[in-house]
């Protein structure tokens, strides 16, 4: 079968899912100025054309700096905020407006090659932001440099609904006719949570946000995020990024993602795979450990078939699962099952015997593992067992590092051992649960 036949079938429940929902993206200046920002602008021009409402923030920190460099002007920041008296205020305004220029010429260049040829596409940008005078802060007089007081929701709802695409700027205007420069980071923060969008997407230099060695973070809560940002300190990038995500979830937006524009493909990998190619800041559980029904059979068989194969399972038919299914416990993650096990109370005694503990490679060393041992325990001590058997050919230790002990047939009650199977002379090991 060709892969992207198969990657469709995989993505046409995200296509669904996806479809009239409203979805933040905001790119740095750094992002624009990438030479993936080509990929970039067409999967936006995808994601429009698959039913997306899409509102696209813009940064433009390194086109201001240029400007600032030829004209001979230091840069001045307190608190990682530009300063911005009136000559920068210039080199802002003729960053961010020829910036603009560019990304809707870009948007309508690449039409021809993209999803939505032949149909017409609008790029809408306007004064659709109120902004606010920072002020003075630590006796630091920001001048120029403010905040989003307020996002003309019903404006752009009203633009979204016909089928335009929504532009916003770092700038924003006040009541009175002052322009102020505005950090694109909290313009999409606060536009997602005025609108209440489905998504905010972040587009960072990195994959997404990275752990003390240097791996992916795949998912985190927004209680987890205070911990990262002390890691990361406030000077970096992925410290706005991250916090920006977590206050974007704290006020009401289901999910936030950090996503690479360095990356081709990024951002189409994160809304139409499960495992994604980012960081997912959600409020919502990812994954939930449940016990199993019969609708998981399908799920369970696409799961435990290869190990079966490979003769690290025992074999078990559709009927013979349909007729188990109330003794195996699962992890679903978006409506997959990744992870199962399954406890068969033994005859005659009070013991219990842990069987089919089985998990996605994809998924492996996340500690799904430990979850359904946990489970497994507590669903044998709520029915009265006092021990646990294990048979395993391959796990022995994952095991023994989790309390269980050398056991022997000759200590399995009777009803498991007349069932053992020397030819697979599997390991046996027991765990008491008192």
């Amino acid at each position: 079968m060709p892969e992207y036949v198969n990657w469709l079938r995989h993505a046409s429940p995200y296509i669904n899912a996806h479809r009239d929902c409203t979805f933040v993206v905001m790119l740095p200046g750094d992002g624009v100025e990438h030479p993936n920002f080509g990929n970039i602008v067409h999967d936006l021009v995808l994601l429009h054309s698959l039913g997306v409402r899409l509102i696209l923030v813009h940064g433009s920190r390194p086109q201001i700096e240029a400007r600032l460099h030829a004209r001979g002007l230091e840069p001045r920041y307190h608190e990682g905020l530009r300063i911005s008296d009136a000559a920068t205020l210039e080199c802002v305004i003729d960053a961010v407006g020829s910036l603009r220029l560019a990304i809707e010429a870009r948007l309508s260049m690449d039409m021809a090659s993209s999803p939505m040829q032949g149909s017409r596409l609008r790029i809408v940008s306007g004064n659709l932001v109120t902004a606010k005078p920072i002020g003075v802060l630590d006796g630091v007089d920001y001048q120029h440099t403010g905040e989003v007081r307020r996002i003309d929701r019903k404006g752009i709802n009203r633009l979204l609904d016909e089928r335009a695409i929504v532009l916003l700027s770092p700038i924003g205007y006040s009541p009175t006719g002052e322009i102020f420069n505005l950090a694109c980071e909290d313009v999409a923060t606060r536009a997602a949570i005025d609108l209440a969008a489905d998504k905010l997407l972040l587009f960072g230099a990195e994959p997404g946000l990275l752990d003390a060695e240097g791996r992916l973070v795949r998912e985190i809560s927004p209680q987890q995020v205070p911990a990262h940002l002390q890691r990361l300190g406030l000077a970096s990038y992925q410290s706005e990024l991250l916090d920006a995500a977590a206050q974007a979830c704290k006020g009401g937006v289901a999910r936030s993602h950090i996503v690479s524009y360095a990356e081709n493909g990024a951002l189409l990998s994160e809304l139409f795979t499960r495992a994604g190619s980012g960081t997912l800041v959600a409020q919502e559980q990812f994954e939930r450990v449940r016990e199993a029904n019969i609708e998981d059979v399908g799920g369970l068989i696409d799961l435990i078939s290869p190990l079966e194969e490979q003769g690290i399972l025992v074999r078990r038919s559709r009927e013979v699962l349909e007729r188990e299914i109330e003794h195996f416990s699962v992890v679903e993650r978006e409506g997959m099952i990744i992870a199962c096990a399954a406890l068969y109370p033994i005859a005659d005694s009070e013991a219990g015997e842990l069987a089919c503990l089985a998990v996605n490679p994809e998924y492996r060393h996340g500690g799904r593992g430990d979850e359904l041992l946990e489970r497994i325990e507590e669903r044998a001590r709520a029915a009265g067992l006092k021990n646990l058997f294990v048979l395993t050919t391959r796990t022995a230790h994952w095991f023994r590092e989790r309390g269980f002990a050398p056991s022997g047939v000759e200590r399995l009650p009777a009803a498991r051992a007349s069932l053992y199977n020397f030819q697979r002379n599997s390991k046996i090991f027991e765990k008491s649960l008192v």
